[in-house]
C-alpha cells in the first residue's frame, strides 16, 4: 500500500498576526495508523520541505498517544521536515491519499491547482481520498467527470460551525468547512462538538475533528 500523506504550507492565521499550519494530532494519528499496517508514506506539500505546525498544536492539552511517539521518532521527524513538493506528485504512483487538518489547508490547499488536480485523479483512477477536520477544504473547487462539484450529492462531514465559534475565528477564516460543504451539494452532517465523528461516501473519506482523524485513516485503510 503507499499512502500519500499532503499538507499544507500555509502559516498565517489571516491578519491576526498569529500562526497556524497543520494540527499535529492529524497529522500524527493517522501516519501511525498506516505505518503499523504496513503502509508506504510519502509526505507532500505545496512549497516543500518543513510544512507549518499550528502552534496550538503543541499544547499541552492537545497531545496523544500518537503526538508522543512523533516527538520520540526521528524517523518520522526527518520525514516531515523534507515533504515533496505538491507538483512533483502523481496520483498514478499512490494508492490513495490523506489530508491532515489544522487551518492551514483553509488558504492554501483549498484553492491550490495541483492539489485539486491531484484529487481529481485520484477520484477518476478509484482511489479514496480521506480528509479530516478542516481538511475537506479541499473540496471547495474539486469538480467530478461531469463538471459538478465532488461532493455534491454526497455524505460530508468536517469542521462544524460551532466548533469554529467555539475556538473564536468564525471571522478570520476565509470560509466555513460545513457551510462551503453544503453549498457545494454535500449532505453535511456531524456529531457532538470535539467527539469522533467518521463519514465515508464512496471514495470520499471525512472526519470531523481531531479525534476524528485515526477513524478516518482507518476507514480509508479499510477501503484498500
Amino acid at each position: 500500500m503507499k499512502i500519500l500523506m499532503v499538507l499544507t504550507s500555509h502559516d498565517q492565521l489571516g491578519d491576526t498576526g498569529k500562526k497556524t499550519g497543520f494540527w499535529l494530532e492529524e497529522f500524527a494519528a493517522p501516519y501511525y495508523v498506516f505505518k503499523d499496517a504496513g503502509a508506504e508514506i510519502t509526505l507532500a506539500s505545496p512549497k516543500g520541505g518543513q510544512p507549518p505546525l499550528d502552534p496550538k498544536s503543541d499544547d499541552p492539552d492537545a497531545q496523544t498517544a500518537a503526538t508522543e511517539r512523533f516527538r520520540k521518532d526521528s524517523e518520522a521527524q526527518q520525514a516531515l521536515a523534507n515533504t515533496l513538493r505538491l507538483a512533483d506528485v502523481k496520483a498514478e504512483n499512490f494508492d490513495s491519499v490523506f489530508y491532515p487538518g489544522g487551518h492551514g489547508p483553509l488558504w492554501d490547499l483549498a484553492e491550490d491547482k495541483n492539489s485539486i488536480a491531484l484529487i481529481e485523479a485520484f477520484v477518476a483512477a478509484h482511489k479514496p481520498v480521506g480528509a479530516v477536520c478542516h481538511a475537506p477544504a479541499i473540496f471547495r473547487h474539486t469538480k467530478n467527470a461531469d463538471g459538478q462539484p465532488l461532493v455534491d450529492g454526497k455524505k460530508v462531514t468536517g469542521f462544524s460551525n460551532s466548533e469554529e465559534e467555539a475556538v473564536g475565528l468564525t471571522d478570520v477564516v476565509p470560509f466555513l468547512v460545513e457551510d462551503m460543504l453544503q453549498r457545494n451539494g454535500g449532505h453535511y452532517s456531524k456529531g457532538d462538538d470535539w467527539s469522533n465523528y467518521v463519514v465515508s461516501d464512496g471514495l470520499l473519506i471525512t472526519g470531523q475533528n481531531p479525534a476524528s482523524s485515526e477513524g478516518v485513516a482507518e476507514a480509508l485503510l479499510a477501503q484498500l
